[in-house]
């Protein structure tokens, strides 16, 4: 191989550089280690140490003439000045002279146009492990005279002293540098830091370099060639509804849509939450935990190694990252033409919204803006109300431009595709969290089919009194009556007070959008707030 494998030109001096090992090799590394075990059918796990998820306060990206004036500035995206930047990545290189480090060339975006080529170089060998799962992989030809366009350095181990000094928070920091083109993470060993990083930076580049719109999302592609995509919140169902036996994978959290009407995966693995995890609920992830996955965070039961899924002691967020070719339907390559159906999926527990409704596209713009879902807090004492939760474009904390950019761009690629949006709610029917009940997933899959296969073109459809939305007034395999929600409760008067103080909720959250929202996008919110009457709906 003709690589160069001199690392000086990184600042990385005295270092002994381990470049692209396979899953095998990097496994055994981690094991004589002892940063990790393998579970009974010899799954690699490891512990990700006092950081199980990411850390959004500890973000940051570089403020110079280059993002001034491009990037959304606030309490999501904050800067850091670029010799502050200098100096912290100095501390990092430094703190790696004489260390082991592991290299690995690879790429996202699966469409050849779009293309960035990544050299990622880590602290662990299980940190590279995960990139070689995640990014997209390279034939051994490639790896020969690889040039990157991005470099991610990650360096766990180190933490920084006074971080004050620096511009920032905490001793752990993960700051993306666009001229340098350089996504710097530290002080944490949460894998997702890495990833987040390097698709944080596609969603600048992307839209405002390439004309692609980046979306949080997950896609597949039926038979004839009809993509369908899907955005979501965790335990929205995301995941578990693009995964249909019928409809090949694309992939399963971010995604590009072309100028040249396309839709391409960013990544070449999966990355997926496994607490409560049992073979019959997912069984694609299920059987993807084998050799050559990556287990983050999971405990095993008393004297065996057995992964318990259900244990959460060590956190909630347990996770696994494989190849994505550990899925036996996918698209090869990740990419497909024009979606013919977007979905929203949101689960409503105040249940209020429609199962199903069609959304224009001035209505699509604003919930893929307010991107919706509610939680509810069970395991905190006392709560028992459901909490709404917003977060833009189904992913705002990887989002560095202002929402409505995203937002107009959906719209415009929607109206030029002809394309139809859906919300789907996965929430509750009949009442609110612990009065209605959850909506069968064997129901939501319905309307899903029947969407997919143009069963709802010709029916019917009512206007939401408050919403606006037009839901549908047959579905095949679904009982007309949960269509609309209002006919679910047992209190009408109940239901339009509980949909009000929901709408009140959007109005709220879109505050802070709606001075750079054009008058379409606003008028795709709800229709009232809660300074209307009650009895106008009744």
């Amino acid at each position: 191989m003709t690589t160069i494998k001199d690392l000086s030109k990184y600042g990385l001096k005295n270092v002994q550089a381990q470049w692209n090992l396979d899953a095998e090799t990097l496994q055994k590394l981690t094991l004589e280690k002892d940063m990790g075990v393998e579970t009974e059918n010899g799954t690699l796990c490891v512990n990700t140490g006092k950081f199980t998820g990411r850390s959004p306060k500890d973000r940051f990206l570089v403020k110079d003439d280059y993002t001034k004036d491009k990037i959304w500035w606030g309490r999501i995206n904050k800067p850091v000045s670029p010799e502050n930047f200098d100096k912290l990545y100095d501390e990092v290189t430094n703190y790696l002279d004489g260390k082991e480090v592991f290299v690995r060339d690879a790429y996202v975006c699966a469409d050849p146009k779009y293309r960035m080529n990544v050299r990622t170089i880590t602290e662990y060998p299980w940190s590279n492990y995960f990139i070689k799962n995640m990014f997209l992989r390279l034939d051994e030809s490639e790896l020969e005279n690889f040039e990157e366009e991005w470099l991610v350095l990650c360096a766990p181990g180190y933490e920084a002293q006074n971080p004050s000094e620096y511009g920032i928070l905490s001793g752990n920091f993960s700051i993306l540098n666009f001229t340098k083109k350089i996504a710097l993470v530290a002080g944490s060993a949460y894998t997702g830091e890495m990833k987040k990083g390097i698709f944080s930076a596609l969603n600048l580049i992307l839209p405002t370099e390439k004309e692609v719109l980046p979306m949080h999302c997950s896609a597949n592609v039926g038979e004839d060639g009809d993509t369908a995509i899907f955005f979501g919140l965790s335990g929205t169902g995301k995941t578990t509804l693009s995964a249909d036996p019928d409809r090949k994978l694309i992939g399963d959290d971010e995604h590009g849509w072309t100028k040249e009407d396309t839709i391409f995966n960013f990544e070449g693995g999966c990355y997926a939450k496994v607490i409560d995890l049992t073979e019959e609920k997912e069984p694609d992830i299920y059987r993807a935990i084998r050799p050559g996955a990556l287990l983050e965070n999971v405990v095993f039961k008393e004297g065996t190694k057995e992964v318990d899924y259900f244990d959460s002691s060590i956190t909630q967020n347990t996770r696994v990252s494989y190849p994505i070719f550990h899925i036996d339907n996918i698209q090869e390559p990740s990419y497909a033409s024009n979606p013919k159906n977007i979905f929203f999926l949101t689960c409503d527990a105040f249940g209020v919204l429609p199962p199903v409704s069609k959304l224009t596209p001035g209505q699509a713009a604003y919930h893929f803006i307010s991107g919706y879902t509610a939680k509810v807090a069970g395991t905190e004492a006392g709560i028992t109300e459901p909490v709404p939760s917003f977060s833009a474009c189904f992913g705002e904390p990887f989002m560095p431009l202002h929402p409505t950019v995203y937002a107009e761009m959906l719209s415009e690629k929607m109206k030029a595709s002809g394309v139809n949006v859906w919300l789907i709610n996965t929430g509750w029917s009949g009442g609110p969290y612990g009065v209605g009940s959850r909506i069968k997933l064997k129901y939501t899959r319905a309307m899903i089919s029947a969407i997919l296969e143009g069963k709802l073109a010709d029916v019917d459809f009512d206007t939401h009194p408050i919403f606006g939305l037009f839901m549908p007034k047959y579905c095949p395999g679904v009982p007309t009556e949960i269509l609309d929600p209002m006919n679910t409760w047992l209190q009408k008067g109940a239901y339009v007070s509980k949909a009000i103080q929901l709408a009140h909720s959007f109005h709220i959250n879109f505050d802070k959008f709606a001075s750079q929202a054009s008058e379409e996008i606003m008028n795709g919110g709800p229709l009232i707030d809660s300074h209307h009457s009650l009895t106008e709906h009744l």
